[in-house]
């Protein structure tokens, strides 16, 4: 009886092992072999550029969107391109207005799915690329990105987030994350997409359900659902600032995670084998990694804790997690951690993340409005690490090397703590809405656009001379 409780609780160990490490390393090592031998090439300039209308859905941008509109006006595109904001406060609709930007302003907070949802219906052109207020593109990002459209079976084209870390705290997997949707993308599509450079078919978009938290990982499975591709193009990368605290970033990656489960719970019928060519990725990628991947990981820790009196491997595997949590919290309190420990401390933060949300999914926080402060110039700190004050805007931080920054290592995007579905009673996954009177306003989850003001008439930036 006593071996068979010991291989009963050592077939657990296995399995919950390879669950932990499955998303980190058996899936990479599935895509890897899957896409060896396979090439993603870059397509050649179209005989005749697409045009393209640019959506910036912002929010409390009021300081920063005057930037955004300077170096979208001032970008070198060959085709015809228009710009469209769609403003939910006055003071950003107000500092929008100029010649050449089409401002839609709203009156009332909708909520990014909303927001996309009217400067879509706005658009007037064949593709449209979605982009972030704070987001600063790459010079080559949005020909880049076009190119690929000249292949009609493109629907979308996903660009790469790239967050200036001077510090270089979470570089290593970032270059991993990279790796592999260029992978992904090279057996055919990827799932990961990020809202700060999203381009897609204008013909092929459907108004996305006002009550997501995930409108660009919604609107690549309705793409790919209608059997359009999404390919990754690392070129079309743009940079941001990181989140100026630690718990803003945790608020933000956590939510990030609770609509994911969200969403997947929802359309969970594209978890079954063969209902997507990209359903293996969404098991690996998404569900895997981020969701069962840490759930089994603290089921391991509980078992390692009574192993611990008698077995040498349990006592090593609590010290590897001890110091792996160690290095978490030490760059959580911004502090610099020695360089092979960084992976291990961003493994750790995801698994965290991951955990943080699948709480709030459980307790029905999954919010598609959220509060949000300003964006204001962070006035009294000291210079950036260019040398640049903090209450000045920052330069353009590119360098001629593909996908590279000049300051430091980039980051990882919140697409790398999206996750799947978990199982859940009845009455789980249905969408609830974010409590609207936390806002103060009224908040209709079942309008999909939303009220509009335009202001401006409609005009079009002719192509670069």
């Amino acid at each position: 009886m006593a071996g068979v409780r010991a291989l009963g609780r050592g077939a657990s160990v296995v399995l919950l092992g390879a669950a932990t490490v499955y998303g980190h390393v058996l899936y990479p090592v599935y895509i890897g072999l899957k896409s060896r031998g396979l090439t993603t090439d870059v397509p050649d300039d179209p005989a005749e550029w697409p045009s393209v209308s640019v959506v910036v859905a912002a929010y409390r941008e009021s300081t920063i969107i005057a930037t955004k509109l300077d170096a979208l006006m001032a970008t070198a595109y060959p085709g015809q391109m228009e710009i469209i904001v769609v403003a939910d406060d006055e003071e950003t609709a107000s500092s929008a207005r100029r010649a050449g930007v089409r401002v839609l302003a709203t009156g009332e907070r909708l909520g990014k799915a909303r927001a996309v949802n009217r400067g879509v219906s706005a658009a007037t052109n064949d593709i449209v690329l979605l982009t972030d207020a704070n987001a600063t593109l790459a010079p080559d990002a949005v020909c880049a990105a076009m190119r690929h459209f000249a292949d009609p079976a493109v629907g979308a084209v996903a660009g790469e987030k790239q967050v200036d870390d001077p510090q270089g705290a979470q570089g290593f997997y970032w270059r991993f994350e990279s790796w592999l949707k260029q992978r992904e993308s090279a057996t055919g599509a990827t799932i990961g997409v990020v809202g700060e450079f999203l381009a897609f078919r204008r013909s092929a978009f459907r108004p996305l359900p006002a009550d997501t938290a995930v409108d660009d990982a919604w609107l690549a499975l309705d793409l790919l659902e209608s059997g359009l591709r999404v390919v990754y193009e690392p070129e079309a990368y743009s940079v941001e600032d990181p989140a100026p605290s630690f718990q803003e970033e945790w608020e933000r990656r956590t939510r990030i995670v609770a609509g994911n489960l969200d969403m997947m719970w929802r359309r969970r019928d594209l978890l079954s084998p063969g209902s997507l060519p990209v359903t293996p990725q969404l098991w690996g990628h998404r569900l895997v990694r981020s969701s069962a991947g840490p759930v089994a990981h603290l089921a391991l820790i509980g078992l390692s804790v009574p192993a611990a009196r008698h077995s040498w491997g349990a006592r090593l595997f609590l010290a590897g997690n001890a110091v792996g949590a160690a290095s978490a919290a030490a760059l959580a309190a911004g502090r610099q951690v020695p360089g092979p420990t960084r992976l291990v401390a961003q493994v750790f933060f995801l698994q965290a993340v991951a955990l943080g949300g699948i709480r709030r999914f459980l307790a029905g926080d999954r919010p598609a409005v959220w509060p949000k402060p300003d964006r204001l110039p962070e006035i009294g700190r000291g210079p950036r690490s260019d040398g640049t004050p903090a209450d000045q805007p920052a330069p353009t931080r590119y360098s001629a090397q593909r996908g590279g920054l000049g300051t430091g290592e980039p980051v990882i995007g919140p697409e790398a703590a999206a996750t799947g579905p978990i199982i859940l009673p009845p009455g789980f996954g249905t969408g609830q809405s974010y409590e609207a009177e936390r806002l103060g306003q009224d908040y209709d989850p079942t309008d999909p656009v939303g009220p509009a003001r335009t202001f401006g008439p409609a005009q079009t930036l002719g192509p670069a001379q």
